[in-house]
C-alpha cells in the first residue's frame, strides 16, 4: 500500500463471523483501511450498528428499507452496483454460501481481486472463477487459514503463486482438526446434538462451517480450494489431521522441502495478510509460544469416520455441476441439522441422495450453477419431506 494512501474496502457478509473480524482489523489500523462499502443478509440492527461506526458510502441489507439513514449518504446500493463503481480498491466476499458468486464473478470481470472467505463459491464455480481470474489477471487472494497459510508459504517460491502446476511444487497439504465429534464413538453420532456439534475444540467460527467442521465437509470443500486457487491438479493435494490447529497448512517441494505456516487458531491474522498483501502489518493479537504449545501431532483421515468427506472426494472425481450439488445439499442439510428436522448422521444420507439424482452438465456457465444450486436444494428438502412421511 502506498504511504499516507488508505485500502479501500467493500466487506459482503459484514455481520458474519468473518465479517466482524474483517472489522476488527480495521478498527485496528484505522490508518491503514477505509471501509467504502457494507452488506449484510438479515441481521439489520448489527449493520446498522455497523454503519454508524464506519461511515460507509454504501450499504445493503435483504430489507433495505431499515438501514440507517444519513442525508449525506446513498446507502442503499444494491451489492451489484456496490462492486461497480470506481471508488474502491478491494472487494472481500465473507458471505456464506451460494450468496457470493455473482458478486465474486463480477468483481473478477471488471479486473478487481477479490480477497476471498466463501468456500461454496469456489466449490461451485471455481473452473469459471478461475477462468474469469486468468482472463483479466485479477487474482482470488485467500482469506481461509489453510490456503492463506499456502500462499504464504509459496512467497519467494514462485512468482506466480496462483498458478504451481508444472512447478517446484510437489504437494500441497492441508491440516484438519477432526472437528467438535472427532473423539466420539462412531455409535453415538446419531444421537448429536447441535450444541454439541458447535462446540469446536480450537477455533471460534459461524454455524455454517463449524457444523462443517464436525463432517469433515469443510476440508473436503478445501480441497476444491487449493485446486482452483493455486492452478494445482486435485492429485497434489493431500489432508491430515492436526488436532491442534497450530500448522495451518504446509508445502512440499521437489527436493523434499516441506514449508509450513504456524500461527494460533485466529482469523484476525489471515484476513490481515489478505487485505494489506503485499505488506505485513503489525498485530495487536496474541503471539504463538511454542513453548507452551509443547507438542504438535499428525496423522491421516480415519477411515469411515467422516462420510461427508468421502462425498465431496466423489464430486471432486466427477467434476462438472456435482460440486455445485454437493454445496448447495450441504447447505441445506446444516440448517436442517441445526432446526432439528433431521439427525446428524442424516446429513451425509441427504447429500448423498441428492447427488445421485443430478445428472452433470457437459456445458455450463454461472447462470447455470445458480439453476443446479436451486435444484439441489429443492431436492433437499424433498428429501426431508419424504423422511417425515
Amino acid at each position: 500500500m502506498k504511504t499516507g494512501q488508505r485500502r479501500r474496502l467493500i466487506l459482503l457478509g459484514s455481520t458474519g463471523s468473518i465479517g466482524r473480524q474483517v472489522l476488527d482489523v480495521v478498527r485496528s489500523n484505522p490508518d491503514q483501511f477505509e471501509i467504502v462499502g457494507l452488506a449484510a443478509g438479515a441481521n439489520v440492527s448489527l449493520l446498522n450498528k455497523q454503519i454508524a461506526e464506519f461511515a460507509p458510502r454504501y450499504a445493503w441489507c435483504n430489507t433495505p428499507n431499515l438501514l440507517s439513514r444519513d442525508g449525506s449518504k446513498p446507502y442503499a446500493l444494491p451489492i451489484d452496483q456496490m462492486i461497480s463503481t470506481e471508488d474502491y480498491d478491494l472487494p472481500i466476499i465473507a458471505t456464506v454460501g451460494s450468496v457470493g458468486l455473482r458478486s465474486s464473478a463480477l468483481a473478477l470481470s471488471l479486473g478487481k481481486d477479490i480477497a476471498l472467505a466463501n468456500k461454496e463459491v469456489i466449490v461451485m464455480a471455481g473452473n469459471l472463477l478461475r477462468s474469469l481470474s486468468e482472463k483479466t489477471g485479477a487474482r482470488m487472494l485467500p482469506i481461509d487459514s489453510e490456503h492463506n497459510a499456502i500462499w504464504q508459504c509459496l512467497q519467494g517460491e514462485t512468482e506466480r503463486w496462483w498458478d504451481c502446476a508444472d512447478t517446484s511444487v510437489r504437494r500441497l497439504i492441508l491440516t484438519a482438526s477432526g472437528g467438535a465429534l472427532r473423539d466420539l464413538d462412531l455409535s453415538q453420532l446419531s444421537a448429536v446434538t447441535p450444541e454439541q456439534a458447535l462446540k469446536h475444540p480450537t477455533w471460534q467460527m459461524g454455524k455454517k462451517i463449524t457444523v462443517d467442521c464436525a463432517t469433515l465437509m469443510n476440508k473436503g470443500f478445501e480441497v476444491f480450494e487449493a485446486r482452483w486457487l493455486f492452478g494445482i491438479p486435485f492429485d497434489q493435494i493431500e489432508v491430515i489431521v492436526h488436532r491442534e490447529s497450530i500448522v495451518h497448512s504446509l508445502v512440499e517441494f521437489v527436493d523434499g522441502t516441506v514449508k509450513a505456516q504456524l500461527g494460533l487458531p485466529d482469523m484476525r491474522q489471515p484476513i490481515q495478510y489478505a487485505i494489506a498483501y503485499p505488506d505485513r502489518l503489525s498485530n495487536s493479537a496474541q503471539y504463538l509460544d511454542l513453548k507452551k504449545v509443547r507438542s504438535l501431532t499428525f496423522g491421516p483421515i480415519p477411515e469411515g469416520r467422516y462420510p461427508c468427506f468421502e462425498l465431496a472426494l466423489e464430486a471432486r472425481t466427477m467434476g462438472s455441476t456435482m460440486p455445485a450439488v454437493l454445496s448447495a445439499a450441504d447447505e441445506v442439510a446444516v440448517d436442517l441439522f441445526l432446526a432439528g428436522r433431521i439427525g446428524f448422521d442424516q446429513i451425509h444420507q441427504l447429500i448423498e441422495q441428492v447427488m445421485s439424482r443430478h445428472q452433470p452438465l457437459d456445458d455450463f456457465d454461472i447462470d447455470e450453477i445458480n439453476e443446479v444450486d436451486s435444484w439441489a436444494r429443492e431436492e433437499s428438502y424433498r428429501f426431508v419431506q419424504a423422511v417425515h412421511h
